[in-house]
């Protein structure tokens, strides 16, 4: 029974992880550039959150309706105004576009929030469901739902919309897109704006799971990168996997060996290549025939 319960917390927690994974899988996957700064959208999203929950006293879950779209347009301008003009030069400097990027949010963060840990907290943040005589935390199952949700909305926007489709051709090959009359930087400020409305998303689950502090952004970062490693470039159903196998090393390996255990993990997986452990075939990217 014991097992079964450590199984089972693990999974729940892994959606927290998988959802801090999805954005640097996209932007990854479709840009080929890694976003520097994605830690700290993931920080801003828990940020605001926390700031509409105390003015409004609603429910946090009723804040993705004004954190998502906005760091969807955030995302949006940095990617098309910035990122894609340093792009023309290299992924040098595009790279350092978005450092630099990360260093300003950080700072601003700080100037604004003060040094001060935070935590969003609600009613059934403690609360826990029996189930076939399991506690089962509620609150990690609402996350592992809304963690869901959203890569089965990306999933069809992807799949099921121009603009997806527009972004995986430009995915799989920007040229011959671009030749077919796609806007190729439009599109990929698209991608980088769903990223960061993804990052939205993570920072609500950040914000109910754990405290953060402005300088956070690094350690979530981190985590997005491990979760992309295991699961694979532009692999959505592959980020989920991984954030559920993520979550399950953590609390196998409890409070002292778990990110020990899970980066043991992501080393073996870089030496037997991880996308031959989910498959091969990324979602975002159509089929070769």
């Amino acid at each position: 029974m014991y097992i079964l319960q450590v199984l089972i917390n693990g999974m729940l927690l892994g959606g927290v992880y998988a959802i801090l994974g999805l954005g640097m899988s996209l932007i990854l996957g479709i840009v080929k550039l890694t976003n520097l700064a994605h830690g700290e959208y993931i920080v801003i999203g828990a940020y605001t959150s926390m700031v509409l929950q105390a003015q409004l006293g609603t429910d946090p879950f009723l804040s993705l309706i004004v954190s998502v779209p906005f760091l969807f347009l955030a995302g949006y301008l940095v990617q098309r105004f910035l990122v894609n003009k340093a792009m023309s030069s290299g992924a040098e400097p595009a790279l350092l576009v978005t450092f630099g990027v990360s260093v300003i949010l950080k700072d601003v963060l700080l100037l604004i929030f003060g040094a001060d840990a935070r935590h969003i907290s609600t009613d059934y943040s403690n609360s826990t469901v029996m189930i076939a005589g399991l506690a089962i935390p509620l609150l990690n199952i609402c996350l592992l739902v809304l963690s869901g949700a959203a890569v089965l909305l990306l999933h069809l926007f992807m799949h099921h919309t121009r603009t997806g489709m527009a972004i995986r051709a430009v995915s799989d090959d920007p040229e011959p897109a671009e030749l077919s009359g796609i806007n190729v930087p439009h599109t990929f400020a698209v991608a980088a704006g769903a990223a960061a409305a993804t990052a939205a998303v993570a920072g609500l689950c950040v914000g109910m799971k754990w405290t953060w502090y402005p300088s956070s952004g690094g350690h979530y970062l981190l985590i997005a990168f491990v979760i992309v490693v295991i699961g694979g470039l532009g692999n959505v159903a592959g980020t989920f996997a991984a954030g559920i196998l993520f979550g399950l090393m953590q609390v196998i390996g409890g409070a002292s060996y778990g990110l020990l255990i899970s980066y043991i993990f992501l080393i073996l997986m870089l030496t037997i290549r991880p996308n031959e452990f989910f498959g091969r075939y990324l979602l975002f990217q159509r089929k070769r025939h």
